[in-house]
């Protein structure tokens, strides 16, 4: 993730605290892209990929991008497993998607006018 978008540092630290359990059984890491940048470049994922969407990857190794990675995260917290449920079903998941990536899009932009790259 991007500790230099406020937003994305802020939700990032929020489900850390969440999953705090996980984190230190080391089921969980979260990683700053700005410390890592190439972290994810055997994906072909570039540091500017990574700034606009949230990348991970599970624990079978698969890379996740975007909405997926929010649905990963949302599975794994306790006590928000419903909202996997509800915009990761086989219906909600293309709209979850396209919300998404808008939102994404708009805070990119908007963080690259702010000068936090």
């Amino acid at each position: 993730y991007n500790t230099r978008c406020p937003v994305c540092d802020a939700g990032i630290s929020r489900q850390k605290r969440r999953l705090i359990e996980a984190v230190k059984a080391g089921r969980v890491a979260f990683r700053d892209i700005n410390f890592e940048p190439e972290a994810l470049s055997a994906f072909g994922a570039s540091l500017e990929d990574i700034r606009r969407r949230l990348h991970a990857t599970d624990s079978e190794g698969r890379l996740l991008v975007g909405a997926d990675v929010a649905i990963a995260v949302w599975r794994l917290t306790p006590g928000e497993g419903w909202l996997a449920t509800l915009f990761g079903n086989a219906v909600a998941l293309p709209l979850t998607c396209i919300a998404y990536d808008r939102f994404a899009d708009l805070l990119y932009a908007w963080n690259r006018r702010q000068g936090r790259w």
